[in-house]
């Protein structure tokens, strides 16, 4: 059985086209607490989206709300 994604040298799940996956804006905090722990967005509901909780950060990208995150 083969694997949802292709892990390129930095670890990071890639397309079949070697671009790397970004997440859905209606992927669930819940689901993403699971990667990036439980503190990831933990003034929002496990069921908040992604897109509503970079909506409030103001920001555009996954990315983009963990660097803000982080500081």
């Amino acid at each position: 059985m083969s694997s949802h994604c292709d892990d390129g040298l930095d670890g990071r799940c890639r397309d079949k086209n070697g671009e790397i996956r970004h997440k859905r804006r209606d992927t669930e905090a819940g689901t993403l607490r699971k990667t990036y722990g439980p503190e990831f967005a933990e003034d929002w509901r496990s069921d908040a989206q992604l897109g509503t909780v970079l909506n409030d950060a103001k920001v555009e990208t996954l990315d983009q709300y963990l660097k803000k995150s982080r500081k």
